[in-house]
């Protein structure tokens, strides 16, 4: 199966720049969502960490 597969995409013209292209959206979104981490705001990680707390008490009432 995988002799078929690699043996239709050698017969594509520039097939080899998917993979490129492939890992250059994978690299940028992970330097992305990297920069994003560093950068965010402090109260916002407080409240996004306090939602699993906060639906228990809501669902336990």
């Amino acid at each position: 199966m995988l002799k078929f597969v690699k043996d239709h995409l050698a017969t594509i013209d520039g097939v080899a720049v998917y993979p490129i292209i492939s890992l250059s959206i994978f690299f940028l979104f992970f330097v992305g969502l990297f920069w994003w981490v560093l950068t965010a705001r402090k109260d916002y990680i407080e409240t996004v960490k306090q939602i699993p707390l906060e639906s228990q008490e809501n669902e336990s009432l």
